[in-house]
């Protein structure tokens, strides 16, 4: 079997930018939509019978609901993306990439699913997760070791 051509950090960090930025503009937006309407029916429900008045319990829900919908929101994106038959995000496919097993075949929903909250690890201790891209052999981060995944190059 042929060696992949591992994706390296600057291409990753690259790809993590344009997935950003789109994930903020596009589900940023849906989520704040979403959560509006969500948190404004509940909010209204749950301020009218809260101690502390209407507008922090309406408000405090409002935020509930974008910042639940924002997560989902991206979760769904990355594993979605990354499980499919492109295995990658858009911002992955823009720069030549795609997200693989260790025996270089696509990976399940649930892979993809571990690999996405293992980044939340991968990010605890000042970004060390991500800065072993740079530093291993497979140019794995943390996630993708606990994930058993390569990015290599497409």
């Amino acid at each position: 079997m042929k060696t992949p051509a591992y994706a390296g950090f600057w291409k990753r960090l690259m790809a993590a930018i344009i997935d950003t930025l789109l994930v903020v503009l596009i589900g940023g937006i849906l989520a704040v939509f979403l959560g509006t309407v969500l948190g404004s029916v509940t909010g209204s429900i749950v301020g009218l019978f809260a101690r502390e008045g209407f507008m922090p319990a309406f408000f405090s829900t409002l935020f509930f609901f974008i910042t639940v919908l924002y997560v989902l929101i991206r979760w769904l994106y990355f594993a979605i993306m990354e499980s499919s038959s492109y295995q990658a995000t858009f911002g992955k496919q823009l720069i030549g990439m795609k997200v693989t097993d260790l025996a270089g075949n696509r990976i399940s929903f649930w892979k993809a699913t571990l690999r996405h909250f293992a980044k939340i690890l991968s990010s605890v201790v000042f970004y060390l997760g991500y800065l072993m891209i740079g530093f291993t052999e497979k140019k794995q981060g943390l996630h993708d070791m606990i994930a058993g995944c390569l990015v290599v190059n497409d």
